[in-house]
């Protein structure tokens, strides 16, 4: 993939600045030997933002096309049971990147909003005792690259280049205009290039189409070099930007932010298969390890769909936190395999660890390594229980059974093996179950931290009434981001 022009002189810019600030050792020139540079495992975790469900050809979407993420799957193994920790953007990546339940270091809420405990504006992030998966990498001895939505706090201390990502080209804020601003705008919405540089915002052309052109240089570059590439696309988050070509593609589609969602949707695909035909045009592509997941369910402001699961963005019904999920690596994972049984993005940071044969040194993780279970070397679960909170709502699922507490409103359970949409509640005849998974969520809950900031009652309350069981269609669900 060619950069685009009006890229061509920042992006110089980045990898001299890089090469400059960390040895003239970063910048190689092509091995002789292509056996060499396949000789380590890479790893990409692709990270999408706000997706639906069923958006994807590959989940049954006929109206969008995604032939190139839709051929990743295939390509791998996909994991019919992925679960995020968080059904929000900023508390669901704090959980991939460490491996932890973000609830173990307050990092329980999306908006920087409201310091509580005696926490100040200034320590609303990711804390910085909590290790990142970059960091991992780096420890092995990797080079490490964050591109994209970084969305874990404001400040210097918060920013990835000092959170174990060797180069930066990522964007601070939970969004920003797809196209340029005006002007400038605030440091959070600005790309920042490693350390210290920010993209001018005249060279920023369409910023999908932007990270994946950083994403495929960061590749070129390093191609005999073992490397981590965290690549974590804001589409197809708001606001509802397409490229005109793209949106005349969709010009059949009534519903205009439909048609702008499939649009930001085509680009996102393209730049995955931009980035796999980079593996495959530098050698890489067969022992290069992909993750590919949505960082929650789709969102009630983007025209997004998820099909049979009940919920969206936001809540604790399957359509919140259930997500697409697969890992893609030729040399090792059978294609076009299913696993079914439940897994976390927790376990992205131990499984990529284990297949690079790297160690971890840090705090106990929650995650755990998928592979022995993919190989079907141990035939248990990965998770007897798995846990879920942001405030006045909790969930717990343990094998078949979910259940949802909501302050102020009834216990809920569900079996999901008959009713994976959440329309019958069982709570009534089954009421020994509900306590036995009360006591389970309370026990997690006594290991947990206090939240170090919070939304405020408005957000509060459209917990309680998303979580209503009377709240049945997708209008009415989209009325409580």
């Amino acid at each position: 993939m060619k950069f685009p022009p009006r890229l061509m002189a920042a992006f110089v810019g980045w990898i001299t600045f890089g090469c400059l600030a960390f040895s003239l050792t970063t910048c190689h020139a092509a091995p002789d030997n292509d056996a060499d540079a396949a000789a380590h495992t890479n790893v990409i975790v692709i990270l999408t933002d706000d997706m639906g469900y069923a958006d994807l050809g590959i989940n049954g979407c006929e109206q969008i096309q995604t032939p190139n993420i839709d051929q990743l799957m295939r390509d791998g193994v996909k994991f019919s049971n992925a679960y995020v920790t968080a059904s929000v953007c900023c508390p669901s990546r704090a959980g991939l990147l460490t491996g932890r339940y973000q609830q173990r270091f307050g990092h329980e809420f999306n908006n920087f909003s409201i310091p509580i405990n005696g926490y100040t504006q200034a320590e609303m992030g990711l804390p910085v005792e909590e290790r990142t998966i970059g960091n991992a990498f780096q420890d092995a001895g990797y080079r490490t690259c964050c591109v994209g939505k970084w969305h874990m706090g404001g400040g210097e201390q918060f920013d990835p280049v000092k959170r174990g990502f060797d180069e930066v080209f990522a964007i601070e804020a939970g969004h920003r205009n797809y196209r340029s601003y005006p002007g400038n705008t605030r440091r959070s919405y600005r790309i920042q290039i490693n350390e210290h540089d920010l993209l001018p915002e005249s060279q920023v052309t369409y910023v999908t189409d932007d990270l994946t052109a950083a994403a495929v240089n960061f590749i070129r570059t390093q191609r005999d070099t073992p490397f981590f590439l965290y690549l974590a696309y804001t589409a197809p988050h708001a606001p509802m930007q397409g490229k005109d070509a793209d949106e005349a593609i969709y010009s059949s589609i009534s519903d205009p932010k439909r048609r702008t969602y499939a649009a930001m949707l085509k680009a996102l695909d393209d730049g995955v298969g931009s980035l796999r035909q980079s593996l495959a045009d530098n050698q890489l592509d067969q022992n290069t390890l992909i993750v590919f997941a949505n960082d929650n369910g789709g969102a009630t402001n983007n025209g997004s769909d998820n099909g049979a699961f009940r919920g969206m963005k936001g809540s604790k019904w399957e359509g919140g936190i259930h997500v697409p999920f697969s890992m893609t690596w030729p040399a090792k994972l059978t294609p076009g395999t299913t696993y079914e049984n439940p897994i976390s993005t927790l376990d992205i940071l131990p499984t990529t660890l284990a297949a690079a044969e790297a160690g971890y040194q840090g705090l106990p993780l929650d995650g755990v390594n998928l592979l022995p279970f993919i190989s079907g070397e141990d035939t248990g679960r990965p998770h007897d229980v798995l846990y879920w909170r942001r405030g006045v709502a909790a969930a717990v699922r343990t094998g078949n059974w979910k259940l949802i507490r909501v302050e102020g409103n009834p216990d809920l359970l569900f079996d999901l093996a008959t009713d994976p949409s959440e329309r019958q509640d069982l709570s009534r005849e089954h009421g020994e179950q509900v306590q036995t998974m009360r006591r389970q969520l309370e026990a997690w809950e006594k290991e947990l931290a206090p939240p170090r900031w919070t939304e405020g009652k408005k957000w509060s309350n459209f917990q309680v009434l998303k979580h209503q069981m009377s709240v049945q269609t997708r209008d009415q669900e989209r009325k409580y981001p």
